[in-house]
Protein backbone atom coordinates (compact mmCIF):
# COMPACT_ATOMS: atom_id res chain seq x y z
CA UNK A 1 0.00 0.00 0.00
CA UNK A 2 1.16 3.89 -0.75
CA UNK A 3 2.08 5.95 1.91
CA UNK A 4 -0.01 9.42 1.62
CA UNK A 5 1.06 12.87 1.25
CA UNK A 6 0.21 14.41 4.83
CA UNK A 7 1.18 17.97 5.19
CA UNK A 8 2.90 21.11 3.06
CA UNK A 9 5.27 23.83 4.07
CA UNK A 10 5.44 26.70 1.92
CA UNK A 11 8.66 28.84 3.00
CA UNK A 12 8.48 32.50 1.77
CA UNK A 13 11.37 35.38 2.14
CA UNK A 14 8.46 37.34 3.33
CA UNK A 15 5.96 35.23 5.05
CA UNK A 16 3.37 37.76 5.69
CA UNK A 17 3.23 38.87 2.22
CA UNK A 18 2.85 35.01 1.18
CA UNK A 19 0.22 34.82 3.62
CA UNK A 20 -1.80 37.39 2.28
CA UNK A 21 -1.44 36.60 -1.18
CA UNK A 22 -2.60 32.92 -1.01
CA UNK A 23 -5.77 33.77 1.84
CA UNK A 24 -6.88 36.65 -0.69
CA UNK A 25 -6.34 33.81 -3.87
CA UNK A 26 -7.59 31.27 -2.55
CA UNK A 27 -9.54 32.04 0.74
CA UNK A 28 -7.56 30.08 3.12
CA UNK A 29 -7.82 31.58 6.76
CA UNK A 30 -4.51 31.46 8.60
CA UNK A 31 -3.63 31.11 11.85
CA UNK A 32 -0.39 32.91 12.65
CA UNK A 33 1.70 32.12 15.74
CA UNK A 34 3.86 35.24 16.05
CA UNK A 35 6.51 33.72 18.50
CA UNK A 36 7.23 30.84 14.71
CA UNK A 37 6.32 33.09 12.19
CA UNK A 38 4.34 30.48 11.38
CA UNK A 39 0.63 30.09 9.97
CA UNK A 40 -1.37 27.46 9.90
CA UNK A 41 -3.76 26.94 7.21
CA UNK A 42 -7.46 26.27 6.89
CA UNK A 43 -8.64 26.03 3.42
CA UNK A 44 -12.08 25.75 4.78
CA UNK A 45 -12.71 23.36 1.79
CA UNK A 46 -12.90 20.20 4.30
CA UNK A 47 -10.97 18.50 1.69
CA UNK A 48 -7.21 18.55 0.78
CA UNK A 49 -4.02 18.48 2.55
CA UNK A 50 -3.54 20.43 5.18
CA UNK A 51 0.27 22.51 5.67
CA UNK A 52 1.33 25.72 7.09
CA UNK A 53 3.56 28.95 5.74
CA UNK A 54 6.94 29.76 7.52
CA UNK A 55 9.49 32.25 6.45
CA UNK A 56 13.31 31.33 5.60
CA UNK A 57 16.37 32.46 3.62
CA UNK A 58 15.04 30.88 0.61
CA UNK A 59 11.78 30.21 -1.11
CA UNK A 60 10.63 26.45 -0.89
CA UNK A 61 7.54 23.52 -1.04
CA UNK A 62 7.90 20.64 0.87
CA UNK A 63 5.79 18.13 0.86
CA UNK A 64 5.35 15.61 3.98
CA UNK A 65 4.94 12.12 3.28
CA UNK A 66 3.88 9.99 5.98
CA UNK A 67 5.83 6.60 6.60
CA UNK A 68 6.17 3.89 9.68
CA UNK A 69 10.04 4.95 10.03
CA UNK A 70 11.83 8.19 9.06
CA UNK A 71 15.30 6.96 9.68
CA UNK A 72 14.62 3.43 7.89
CA UNK A 73 13.33 4.92 5.18
CA UNK A 74 16.31 8.05 4.93
CA UNK A 75 18.64 4.58 4.78
CA UNK A 76 16.49 3.38 1.67
CA UNK A 77 16.33 7.34 0.31
CA UNK A 78 20.13 6.81 0.41
CA UNK A 79 20.63 3.53 -1.23
CA UNK A 80 18.20 5.14 -3.93
CA UNK A 81 20.64 7.95 -4.30
CA UNK A 82 18.53 10.34 -2.59
CA UNK A 83 20.41 12.57 0.16
CA UNK A 84 19.26 12.93 3.74
CA UNK A 85 18.71 16.90 4.49
CA UNK A 86 17.33 16.92 7.90
CA UNK A 87 17.90 13.88 10.67
CA UNK A 88 14.42 12.90 12.14
CA UNK A 89 13.37 15.23 14.94
CA UNK A 90 10.41 14.71 17.33
CA UNK A 91 7.52 17.27 17.57
CA UNK A 92 5.72 17.02 20.59
CA UNK A 93 2.21 15.78 19.45
CA UNK A 94 2.85 15.92 16.02
CA UNK A 95 5.62 13.31 15.53
CA UNK A 96 9.20 12.75 14.47
CA UNK A 97 9.95 14.83 10.75
CA UNK A 98 12.93 14.81 8.62
CA UNK A 99 13.73 15.92 4.68
CA UNK A 100 15.90 14.98 1.87
CA UNK A 101 16.59 15.52 -1.15
CA UNK A 102 15.96 13.28 -4.42
CA UNK A 103 17.98 12.03 -7.37
CA UNK A 104 17.12 15.36 -8.92
CA UNK A 105 17.37 17.62 -5.87
CA UNK A 106 13.70 18.46 -5.24
CA UNK A 107 13.63 18.28 -0.85
CA UNK A 108 10.90 16.34 0.11
CA UNK A 109 9.42 15.32 3.99
CA UNK A 110 8.78 12.60 5.82
CA UNK A 111 6.50 12.29 8.53
CA UNK A 112 6.33 9.82 11.31
CA UNK A 113 3.43 9.44 13.45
Amino acid sequence: MGKPIAWFDLTSKNAATSRAFYSEIFGWKIDVDPQMNYGMVDTGAGEGIPGGIGEGDSASLVMYIVVDDAEATLKAVEAQGGERVTPPYEIPGIGTMATFKDPDGLQVGLWQR
